[in-house]
Protein backbone atom coordinates (compact mmCIF):
# COMPACT_ATOMS: atom_id res chain seq x y z
CA UNK A 1 0.00 0.00 0.00
CA UNK A 2 1.42 3.40 -0.88
CA UNK A 3 -0.66 6.24 1.04
CA UNK A 4 0.94 9.68 1.82
CA UNK A 5 -0.26 12.71 3.51
CA UNK A 6 -1.38 14.95 1.29
CA UNK A 7 -3.33 18.14 3.13
CA UNK A 8 -4.65 18.56 6.58
CA UNK A 9 -7.15 21.35 7.45
CA UNK A 10 -6.82 23.97 9.74
CA UNK A 11 -9.47 26.58 10.44
CA UNK A 12 -8.98 30.31 10.35
CA UNK A 13 -11.55 33.50 11.76
CA UNK A 14 -9.25 35.92 9.34
CA UNK A 15 -7.93 34.62 5.57
CA UNK A 16 -5.49 37.46 5.61
CA UNK A 17 -4.01 37.55 9.07
CA UNK A 18 -3.73 33.55 8.41
CA UNK A 19 -2.41 33.79 5.17
CA UNK A 20 0.25 36.81 6.64
CA UNK A 21 1.26 34.23 9.33
CA UNK A 22 1.32 31.02 7.46
CA UNK A 23 3.63 33.19 4.41
CA UNK A 24 5.34 35.57 6.64
CA UNK A 25 6.09 34.08 9.33
CA UNK A 26 6.55 30.73 8.59
CA UNK A 27 7.30 30.94 5.58
CA UNK A 28 5.04 28.55 3.38
CA UNK A 29 4.32 28.76 0.19
CA UNK A 30 1.00 30.33 -0.62
CA UNK A 31 -0.58 26.84 -3.59
CA UNK A 32 -4.25 28.21 -3.92
CA UNK A 33 -6.41 30.68 -2.76
CA UNK A 34 -10.30 30.17 -3.86
CA UNK A 35 -13.00 32.29 -2.75
CA UNK A 36 -16.89 31.48 -2.74
CA UNK A 37 -19.85 33.35 -1.18
CA UNK A 38 -17.69 35.96 0.93
CA UNK A 39 -15.44 32.73 2.36
CA UNK A 40 -11.84 31.83 1.69
CA UNK A 41 -9.71 28.54 1.29
CA UNK A 42 -5.69 28.99 1.48
CA UNK A 43 -3.83 26.35 0.69
CA UNK A 44 0.13 26.55 1.89
CA UNK A 45 2.56 24.40 2.21
CA UNK A 46 6.54 24.03 3.02
CA UNK A 47 8.76 25.16 0.46
CA UNK A 48 10.53 21.94 -0.76
CA UNK A 49 7.36 19.96 0.18
CA UNK A 50 4.82 20.15 -3.03
CA UNK A 51 3.23 17.30 -2.28
CA UNK A 52 2.14 18.40 1.74
CA UNK A 53 -0.32 21.30 2.39
CA UNK A 54 -2.17 22.75 4.97
CA UNK A 55 -5.86 24.05 3.78
CA UNK A 56 -6.97 26.89 5.78
CA UNK A 57 -10.78 26.84 5.58
CA UNK A 58 -14.02 28.72 7.40
CA UNK A 59 -14.59 26.65 10.52
CA UNK A 60 -18.41 27.16 10.11
CA UNK A 61 -18.76 26.34 6.37
CA UNK A 62 -20.38 23.26 6.55
CA UNK A 63 -24.27 24.04 6.11
CA UNK A 64 -25.24 21.00 8.34
CA UNK A 65 -24.33 22.89 11.77
CA UNK A 66 -26.64 24.24 14.29
CA UNK A 67 -25.78 27.56 15.78
CA UNK A 68 -24.78 25.77 18.75
CA UNK A 69 -22.29 24.07 17.01
CA UNK A 70 -21.01 27.27 15.25
CA UNK A 71 -20.97 28.96 18.64
CA UNK A 72 -18.70 25.65 20.03
CA UNK A 73 -16.66 25.51 17.81
CA UNK A 74 -15.40 29.20 17.38
CA UNK A 75 -15.09 29.10 21.60
CA UNK A 76 -12.87 26.40 21.23
CA UNK A 77 -11.05 27.96 18.47
CA UNK A 78 -10.27 30.66 21.14
CA UNK A 79 -8.84 28.83 23.62
CA UNK A 80 -6.41 26.41 20.86
CA UNK A 81 -7.91 23.27 21.85
CA UNK A 82 -10.16 22.36 18.22
CA UNK A 83 -7.54 22.22 15.97
CA UNK A 84 -3.74 21.82 15.76
CA UNK A 85 -0.73 21.00 13.37
CA UNK A 86 2.83 19.23 14.65
CA UNK A 87 5.56 20.88 12.41
CA UNK A 88 9.20 19.71 12.74
CA UNK A 89 12.69 21.60 12.06
CA UNK A 90 16.27 21.24 12.41
CA UNK A 91 17.31 23.72 14.69
CA UNK A 92 14.44 24.48 17.31
CA UNK A 93 15.98 27.24 19.52
CA UNK A 94 16.51 28.97 15.96
CA UNK A 95 13.03 28.62 14.40
CA UNK A 96 11.52 29.73 17.78
CA UNK A 97 13.24 33.15 18.20
CA UNK A 98 12.18 34.04 14.47
CA UNK A 99 8.42 33.10 15.20
CA UNK A 100 8.89 35.05 18.62
CA UNK A 101 10.54 37.88 17.09
CA UNK A 102 7.72 38.27 14.74
CA UNK A 103 5.25 38.55 17.42
CA UNK A 104 3.66 34.96 17.05
CA UNK A 105 1.93 34.17 20.15
CA UNK A 106 4.18 31.72 22.46
CA UNK A 107 2.13 28.76 24.62
CA UNK A 108 5.45 27.30 25.47
CA UNK A 109 8.95 27.98 24.97
CA UNK A 110 11.44 25.32 23.90
CA UNK A 111 11.21 22.57 26.49
CA UNK A 112 12.56 18.67 26.90
CA UNK A 113 9.24 16.83 27.07
CA UNK A 114 9.58 13.72 28.80
CA UNK A 115 7.83 11.43 26.53
CA UNK A 116 11.35 11.91 24.49
CA UNK A 117 11.26 15.00 21.96
CA UNK A 118 11.88 18.78 22.37
CA UNK A 119 9.37 21.24 21.13
CA UNK A 120 7.66 24.58 21.32
CA UNK A 121 4.50 26.07 20.91
CA UNK A 122 2.37 29.28 19.51
CA UNK A 123 -0.87 29.82 18.36
CA UNK A 124 -1.71 31.04 14.84
CA UNK A 125 -4.18 33.90 14.58
CA UNK A 126 -7.24 31.72 14.55
CA UNK A 127 -5.88 30.11 17.97
CA UNK A 128 -5.01 26.82 16.26
CA UNK A 129 -2.25 25.07 18.67
CA UNK A 130 1.05 24.95 16.17
CA UNK A 131 3.57 22.56 17.74
CA UNK A 132 7.17 22.41 16.64
CA UNK A 133 9.40 19.77 17.49
CA UNK A 134 13.28 19.75 16.73
CA UNK A 135 14.43 16.93 14.38
CA UNK A 136 16.69 14.05 15.54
Amino acid sequence: MDISIHSSFLPHTDPDASLAFYRDVLGFEIRNDVGYQGMRWITVGPAGQPDTSIVLHPPTANPGLTDDERRTIVEMMAKGSYFGVNLATADLDETFGKLEGSGAEVVQEPTDQPYGVRDCAFRDPAGNMIRIQEKH
